[in-house]
């Protein structure tokens, strides 16, 4: 059984034992979080789609920790003019642990 939930703007996968890596909750490690945004439930028997959600769905997680993605660098230039900017970004993110996909029959 897997799910499609939406979070922080963005769509991601998961199924049931999965670790995700979703945009900032602003939660502890150890919190328990909820997701109600369910797009699409397949299971054994059947694919559910939302419009735009399942409704009776939701998908519980358990947030691991935070980390930080790689750094990008972001340059710009515009030639001939002395115009030169640098600046950096790391990403931050919350590690969960999907624990659980309810399905409300």
């Amino acid at each position: 059984m897997f799910a499609v939930i939406k979070t922080g703007g963005k769509q991601y996968k998961v199924e049931k034992g999965e670790t995700v890596a979703v945009d900032r909750l602003g939660l502890e490690s150890g919190d328990k979080v909820v997701f109600e945004d369910v797009l699409l439930v397949v299971d054994e028997r059947r694919v559910m789609a939302g419009t735009p959600t399942v409704e009776g769905a939701s998908v519980a997680a358990e947030v691991i920790g935070e980390e930080k993605d790689d750094k990008i660098v972001v340059f710009k230039m515009k030639r001939r003019k002395g115009y030169r900017r640098t600046r950096g970004h790391r990403q931050k993110y919350s590690m969960v642990k999907i624990t659980d996909i309810k399905v409300k029959d």
